[in-house]
């Protein structure tokens, strides 16, 4: 069977929001572009705290090799239940990766507190949970609300986006950082070998603090620096919505 295939999102708040709330997050959170992780007037306009951000990167030489090293030795994901700190999706819906990333971001933040019971996020985190990896995997495969809700949402971004004809890699990818229940910040990316434990925040740090910045996103713009990559990257912040 032909790999199901999706129209590649934009990482922008009108884009998201609208997948976000078609997907069954509540008006009472939101989306909002990043312009700066360092100066504090930019960020001064991002309610706090922030839930989770979802970043879209290059998937540069440098970056791609870092992920292999560190993925190399690890076995395949087994995580399932409640138990687990957080709820992952292996990726096998070609060009998902932005849907797929908000499904993050939402499930695995305080962001799961507002989601609309019955929604496709009630659904598809109740199906989800109990199943392996593969059966997780294909709950998202399955659903045609969600990908009937990545398609309505694909066509709001700026550009005009390719008929999808491929899974072949577009040159970017998103990754979703979230604070999840046990108090540690999570890089959750599909096409990885599993979540990725980035180390424990206090009470009083969300995913934009400067910790959770050099544990997560800061970490990857330090692997690029290093070797002189491409540090291009745009994200935006889950948080409450502005009155």
């Amino acid at each position: 069977m032909a790999k199901k295939l999706f129209t590649v999102l934009e990482n922008n708040p009108e884009v998201m929001n609208s997948l976000a709330r078609s997907l069954g997050l509540d008006d009472s959170l939101s989306f909002f572009d990043i312009y700066s992780l360092t100066d504090p007037d930019l960020l001064a306009f991002i309610p706090r705290p922030v839930y989770a951000l979802l970043v879209i990167i290059p998937l540069t030489p440098t970056w791609n090799e870092a992920r292999q090293a560190e993925d190399k030795d690890k076995s395949e994901y087994e995580g399932k239940s409640e138990q687990e700190p957080v709820i992952w999706f292996k990726q096998t819906i070609g060009n998902a990766c932005g849907s797929i990333g908000l499904v993050h971001s939402i499930l695995n933040s305080e962001a799961s507190d507002y989601i609309r019971p019955g929604s496709v996020l009630d659904k598809v985190r109740e199906a989800a949970l109990p199943k392996s990896m593969w059966e997780r995997a294909k709950v998202l495969e399955d659903s045609e609300e969600f990908e009937q809700a990545h398609a309505d949402a694909a066509i709001l971004g700026d550009t005009t986006a390719p008929t999808p004809q491929s899974d072949e890699h577009t040159g970017q990818h998103f990754v979703a950082f979230v604070k999840a229940k046990d108090g540690h910040l999570w890089e959750l990316e599909g096409a990885r070998k599993g979540p990725l434990d980035r180390g424990a925040l206090k009470i009083d740090e969300d995913v934009l603090s400067p910790s959770a910045l050099e544990k997560g996103l800061g970490r990857l713009m330090r692997v690029e620096s290093e070797r002189g990559g491409d540090l291009r990257f745009s994200a935006i912040a889950l948080a409450k919505s502005l009155d």
